[in-house]
């Protein structure tokens, strides 16, 4: 296994990350559309409030006050519901917590001194957010690192600390240990302070240390098994109203497929947290509820366009919240084209900016990361072939990459000359 799994902790991640905002589950649908496409990895992480503002709160309360996490995908898939097409300024009153799916282990309270391997288990397991206390006193383990990798050891660390190092450091500390032990030492002006780190900061701080990782960045995403073969998908002539009627998982897309002449599929859009994004959530639901799963990813062309962004924002209100006025929605208006349901006419017809992130099985695993980074993408799907005949093998996501970063290292003979010059490239750019 790496070292810098090893000998860096959570904390070093936190560097530059803002506070932590909490966003309530008595807020409404309209209000949580802002907070969505301003936030990181395409969700938010929703809370209860305090029921007792004047007093302490310790990490065990704070976790119990975490709801779940809502996407974008959540949202649109809400707003395409009949009665809220139909009433849409009761839709966007609508509170968060009558649309986010409670689920309290996608959230983690750590402290900022607990090992990056330790963090990586955790988001193998299912958690995809870190809650981490803003503290400047490391002790432990923690304070090893530091002067491992810093070459000098923390400020405000007091004496006491170095007379037992050797002792704090002789067995590994757990999570909710190094939790409790930090938070009765942290002044009171710190307390309380946290910020919250996902998956795609640790892939970014993890894409810095691809020398350490050697010679997994350079393997292909097939040999490590990177690959995941149990994604969703809706066939493009059926309904994309599908999206709202099953679970797509993680990640949290459905891929559009269009079958070939030999029982095959290759994949022309997505419907996903990623596509939904910064788009027209009004105008995606009504496209979401009326039109086919092939006619709705060609409306995500214009979704993403200048034109659309500035219909959103001159529909907005002063407070954030998205206009709720009632307007005729048609597929003129919404971006979306009214087109034949028919999908013989080949996949060129999809392609422009609506295109899905794509690579091949042979891509090496650090330029996969790169993709994802470049493109803000939680995903990336794996086609096999050339051209307009590469068809739809799987998927490649956070916990993907997470699984491959920790397993053990292939054989040289994984290094495929494609894999040294697609990383060549990623490092020159």
């Amino acid at each position: 296994m790496a070292s810098v799994f090893l000998y860096h902790v959570v904390g070093d991640l936190t560097v530059g990350k803002p506070e932590l905002e909490e966003f309530y589950e008595t807020e409404t649908i309209g209000s949580a559309i802002r907070a969505i496409r301003e936030s990181t990895e395409c969700g938010i992480t929703v809370w209860k409030r305090k029921t007792h503002m004047e007093m302490a709160e310790n990490n065990d309360t704070r976790q119990q006050r975490f709801v779940g996490i809502l996407t974008s995908l959540d949202v649109v898939s809400f707003l395409a519901k009949p009665q809220c097409l139909e009433d849409q300024d009761k839709a966007m009153k609508t509170l968060v917590s009558d649309v986010v799916v409670p689920d309290n282990a996608l959230l983690k309270i750590v402290d900022p001194g607990i090992r990056l391997i330790d963090a990586l288990e955790m988001m193998k397991q299912g958690v995809r957010r870190l809650l981490v206390l803003k503290s400047t006193v490391w002790k432990g383990m923690s304070k090893r690192f530091s002067i491992l990798y810093n070459g000098k050891w923390l400020k405000n660390v007091d004496n006491s600390s170095c007379n037992n190092l050797s002792s704090n450091v002789s067995a590994p500390s757990s999570a909710a240990s190094s939790a409790s032990s930090s938070s009765s030492s942290t002044p009171p002006f710190m307390r309380n302070k946290f910020c919250c780190l996902s998956r795609e900061d640790i892939i970014r701080f993890l894409i810095g240390c691809l020398g350490a990782l050697a010679p997994l960045p350079l393997s292909s995403i097939s040999s490590l098994g990177a690959i995941n073969h149990n994604y969703s998908s809706i066939d493009a002539s059926l309904p994309a109203a599908e999206a709202t009627q099953k679970n797509p998982g993680d990640p949290s897309a459905f891929a559009i497929m269009e079958s070939t002449s030999d029982g095959r599929h290759r994949i022309l859009g997505e419907i996903s947290v990623s596509k939904l994004w910064k788009c027209d959530y009004i105008a995606a639901a009504w496209a979401l509820a009326n039109l086919s799963a092939g006619q709705f990813i060609m409306g995500i062309e214009d979704n993403v366009s200048s034109r659309w962004l500035t219909d959103f924002n001159n529909n907005s209100l002063d407070n954030g919240v998205e206009s709720t006025r009632p307007r005729k929605i048609s597929s003129m208006s919404s971006g979306y084209s009214s087109v034949s349901p028919t999908f013989g006419v080949g996949r060129g017809t999809y392609r422009g900016r609506s295109a899905p992130l794509t690579c091949k099985t042979t891509s090496s695993l650090a330029a996969v990361m790169a993709q994802m980074l470049s493109h803000r993408a939680t995903h990336v799907w794996v086609t096999e072939g050339e051209d307009d005949d590469d068809v739809l093998v799987g998927v490649v996501g956070y916990a993907d990459i997470l699984v491959a970063v920790t397993s053990k290292p292939p054989s040289l003979s994984a290094l495929t000359p494609r894999s040294i010059i697609e990383l060549r490239l990623e490092n020159h750019h």
